[in-house]
């Protein structure tokens, strides 16, 4: 009696705290999505539901140009990253070369460095070379941590699949470009779109590398919130904010699901 007691009370605490961490993460949230349907101008005050900070952000002409840059910076890094993470994973995965272990770990060290330390350590190299910052220096930096984080995704999915399938194809008489393309590729596809989603919603979310590396004309959309918020925060961000959000959770359940039914074929479910 007195075990099942114990028990009973681990598992309250247990949902306590569970629900003490879900409380402090999301009603935030909540609350800055309710005020994003304020009338009023003022946060504190309520001055009645309405539309008008989310027809605003519609005619707001800055906010449109940084959702372009901010779009422009994310697609072509994401794209870039792809091609060569996939390439990194593969290469790593499958073939040994002197100082593969180092290689291997300073690959990955974006995935640790903070981005303050990415930010400056890029801005001192792009001063030291001469280069001009400008909306493709954004770009290349972003290519360095979007690299990484694909890599991650694609070696994970690597590591489970049966590494005969590519000799079987071989011994049937495919060329190694024929077996990648036509047997490897299809089976990392999932992973690949995976991790092109979680580095798309990274690229959109930074504002310290964009702000280090960005030049003269390129405002990405985080900069610009930041720009605004530094005096306040309005109403109208709320509702951008809101709209961010629901956008990363939809891609966040996308790649989730997309990873899901991959994992539930390869398993034969």
């Amino acid at each position: 009696m007195n075990v099942f007691a114990r028990s009973k009370f681990r598992f309250s605490w247990q949902f306590f705290m569970t629900l003490l961490m879900y409380g402090f993460m999301y009603i935030p949230i909540l609350i800055l999505a309710f005020y994003s349907f304020n009338a009023s101008r003022f946060s504190s005050n309520w001055g009645g539901f309405s539309w008008r900070w989310y027809n605003s952000l519609l005619n707001d002409t800055r906010i449109q140009s940084a959702l372009l840059d901010s779009l422009q910076v994310a697609l072509i890094a994401v794209g870039v990253s792809a091609v060569l993470g996939t390439m990194m994973a593969v290469g790593l995965a499958k073939y040994w070369f002197p100082g593969k272990g180092l290689y291997l770990g300073v690959s990955y060290l974006p995935l640790i460095i903070p981005d303050i330390a990415i930010a400056v350590a890029t801005l001192v190299f792009l001063v030291s070379i001469g280069m001009s910052l400008s909306i493709w220096t954004i770009i290349a930096a972003h290519i360095v941590f979007c690299l990484a984080y694909i890599a991650v995704v694609v070696s994970t999915r690597l590591a489970g699949l049966n590494p005969h399938l590519e000799e079987a194809a071989l011994d049937l008489g495919a060329t190694p470009l024929q077996a990648f393309i036509k047997v490897l590729l299809p089976e990392l596809m999932p992973a690949i779109f995976s991790g092109c989603l979680l580095a798309f919603v990274l690229s959109m979310d930074d504002l310290l590398i964009a702000s280090f590396t960005a030049g003269g004309g390129a405002n990405t959309l985080p900069m610009e919130i930041f720009s605004r918020v530094r005096t306040g925060v309005k109403p109208d961000i709320n509702a951008l904010s809101v709209i961010l959000i629901l956008i990363s959770g939809f891609l966040a359940f996308l790649s989730e699901y997309i990873r899901f039914r991959s994992e539930k074929r390869r398993l034969g479910g």
